[in-house]
């Protein structure tokens, strides 16, 4: 990788409409931390680093598989970033996602706890009330996601 193309800073109009896109104010921890891991990542894809970069790189690829596992589908990751605001129920979820079937959102929600990301909280009500909340490991992706939001609002 090309550090010398790699850019981590932004100038005050491009973080302004950011801001205006986003709604949210830029971190600099947020993007110093970003930073921080695409250097490493590109300092152990570095043939010239040493003889173990090869095996940090398989190792690197299996994490962002792993993270691509959770954040795969394009439900799973809108799930989650509704879960950022509070705890939800079925139905709120299914309303501020247009276009999902209520088979589509239970499986997604299912797998997602399965991986420890949500937790589902169920009420003996009549009709029966099911809350989802995202775990820790849940909201430790918020940091990814914000990274995301920043990057489709700069470049999509």
């Amino acid at each position: 990788m090309d550090k010398s193309k790699l850019r981590t800073t932004t100038t005050l109009e491009e973080h302004e409409s950011i801001q205006e896109v986003t709604g949210e104010d830029l971190e600099s921890t947020s993007i110093d931390q970003i930073s921080s891991s695409v250097d490493q990542v590109s300092n152990c894809e570095d043939p010239e680093n040493d003889a173990s970069s090869e095996s940090t790189t398989v190792h690197i690829t299996c994490s962002i598989e792993k993270a691509l596992d959770v954040l795969g589908g394009k439900w799973t990751f809108l799930i989650i970033r509704d879960l950022f605001d509070g705890t939800r129920r079925f139905g709120e979820l299914r309303q501020s996602l247009c276009g999902v079937s209520p088979k589509t959102l239970s499986a997604r929600l299912r797998d997602l706890e399965k991986k420890n990301i949500v937790i589902r909280k169920a009420y003996a009500t009549v009709p029966p009330t099911v809350e989802y909340s995202l775990t820790e490991k849940g909201r430790s992706l918020k940091p990814i996601i914000k990274a995301m939001k920043i990057w489709g609002a700069q470049w999509g």
